[in-house]
Order: structure tokens, then C-alpha cells, then sequence
């Protein structure tokens, strides 16, 4: 992993130079389309400039004090054109809003989304025209020197994972699962572990049975197919979510307790918590076995 981190380090480095002479005024007002937009102006200082988020965006926790418009996909343009905004910033597939933006005279940029490059990239961007280049070069590279710390955790581990992210409630059917070309198997790579699922013709987030989990036996399960809004789910949504799996004592990950839930919203946004994430998945991985008992 590690030429890729050096890559964007470099393509950082270039779009920090190409933004230098940047001709915009610091933006006072500024709308945010997507979560991970939000959370990065906010990790980068420039929160108390925002004035609208979209429907998804939940943290930081003031951001859910701002007025809403509507979703990444589709904002609601005259509604945001009535907040006044001098940046609006969407997701790179807004190419709609964007267009009806740039028609009515609001300056508007779309940032990249979908891998890690992508998000490190969009934090640059996004720092570039708020006029915080140096907090958001600062934050990158915090990010990837906690990812290489984290990955100093794992070294020479070789963890075998599963990660789920969505299955029929109380039951293994329905299984998906994150795929090797997928932000969530990124970031599982970058702290060290090894999907089994290996295959990079996969889908991203590829449908599978639970004979292929039989057939794989991972050393570790994570699912996150109960993630929600809270960090952490309550005794009882934990139990639930290791229920089906206790009786599947064929596994490894069943045999030694490492089935573990994923609850927080931060796995699914390729933002500044990404580091958040990736130190979690390390330590995890790094736990030792605990036995032989099913949960």
C-alpha cells in the first residue's frame, strides 16, 4: 500500500501548487452537498462559514443545527440559491446542479468521491477554494502518517477479513460484503488486513452466500450490516447482530469470538475520519484470539 499513499501525497503537493494563484476571495457563505464535504470544512476551520448541509450530513454535531438542502444527488437549487451562498460544493456526479448553479451566476466546484485518493484529494480541493490550503494540506498528511502508524500495528499479521455491510435482519442471507476495489476494502488494506475476498473482478460491493463465508473461514468477521447513526449500537442491537453467527461454530472467527460489529456512520464517509476508521480496524486486527467460544 504504501506507493499508492506516496502518489497522492505527490498529487496533493501539485494541486497545492496549481491553487496558490488562486483569484477567489475567501467565501464567507458556503453550502455543503454531502457529508463528507461538511466534515471536511469543519475539520479544516471553516465550519462557522457554513450555511447549508445536505439532508445526510450528521457530524460534526453542528452541523445538525444547519438548514438542509436536500440531498448529494439532487439539492434543491432554489433553495440553496435563497441561502446567498458564494461556494456552493458537490460531489463530482452533481453535474445537474451544477450546470443550473453555474446558470444562475453561484459559483460552484465539484470534488472527487469514491477511494481514498479520491477523499485526500477532495480534502485539498475543498481547502484550496475555502481558503484554508494550509489546514487542509495539514490534515492530509496527519492522515497519512496515522495510516502508516496504523499499519505499523499489523505488520507482518496478515488477518484474514470478512467485512459485511448489509444482510437480512437476524439471519445470514443477503449477505454483501466489501469487495478489494471498494473504499471500505481500502481502507481494510490500509490498516493491514487482507480481504478474502480477492478477487478484484469483484463488484465493489459484491452479494454472497454463506457457503462462501463457510468456504472462506476468515479469522476475522466485521459486520457492520446493523451501521447506523451512533458509534457504538447498545448491548442489545450487539447481541442481535452476533446472534446468527454464534450457531456457525464451523468458523474460526465464530470459534474464536472475532465477529465483530460495526455501528459507526464514519465507515461510510471518505472524509477526514477516515484515519478514525483505519486505527479502529487496526486495532481490532490486532487483537489476539480469544478462545474457543462461540459469543
Amino acid at each position: 500500500m504504501k506507493q499508492p499513499y506516496a502518489s497522492i501525497v505527490t498529487r496533493i503537493l501539485l494541486l497545492a501548487l496549481l491553487a496558490a494563484g488562486c483569484a477567489y476571495a475567501q467565501p464567507q457563505r458556503i453550502v455543503s452537498t454531502s457529508p463528507s464535504i461538511t466534515e471536511t470544512l469543519f475539520a479544516i476551520g471553516a465550519g462557522p462559514r457554513v450555511v447549508g448541509v445536505s439532508t445526510y450530513c450528521k457530524f460534526p454535531p453542528e452541523a445538525q443545527t444547519l438548514p438542509r438542502i436536500g440531498s448529494y444527488r439532487k439539492p434543491d437549487v432554489e433553495h440553496i440559491l435563497r441561502m446567498r451562498p458564494d461556494l456552493v460544493i458537490l460531489n463530482e456526479d452533481a453535474s445537474e446542479a451544477k450546470t443550473r448553479l453555474h446558470a444562475l451566476g453561484l459559483r460552484s466546484m465539484q470534488v472527487p468521491s469514491g477511494s481514498m485518493a479520491d477523499a485526500l484529494t477532495a480534502i485539498h480541493q475543498i481547502g484550496a477554494a475555502a481558503g484554508a490550503e494550509e489546514a487542509a494540506l495539514a490534515l492530509t498528511k496527519r492522515i497519512q502518517q496515522g495510516i502508516l502508524r496504523a499499519q505499523e500495528r499489523t505488520r507482518g499479521k496478515a488477518t484474514r477479513t470478512l467485512m459485511i455491510v448489509g444482510r437480512d435482519p437476524d439471519s445470514l442471507t443477503g449477505l454483501i460484503a466489501a469487495g478489494p476495489g471498494s473504499y471500505l476494502g481500502e481502507l481494510l488494506e490500509a490498516a493491514g488486513g487482507v480481504n478474502v475476498l480477492e478477487d478484484r473482478g469483484l463488484p465493489a460491493y459484491p452479494r454472497i452466500s454463506l457457503e462462501t463465508v463457510l468456504r472462506l473461514d476468515p479469522d476475522f468477521i466485521l459486520d457492520a450490516g446493523a451501521m447506523g447513526d451512533r458509534p457504538e449500537g447498545t448491548p442489545e442491537l450487539r447481541a442481535r447482530v452476533l446472534s446468527p453467527w454464534a450457531v456457525r461454530k464451523e468458523l474460526k472467527a465464530v470459534r474464536q469470538r472475532r465477529v465483530v460489529p460495526v455501528f459507526s456512520p464514519s465507515f461510510t464517509v471518505p472524509g477526514p475520519r477516515m484515519l478514525e476508521v483505519v486505527d479502529f480496524l487496526a486495532v481490532t486486527l490486532a487483537a489476539s484470539p480469544q478462545g474457543d467460544a462461540a459469543p
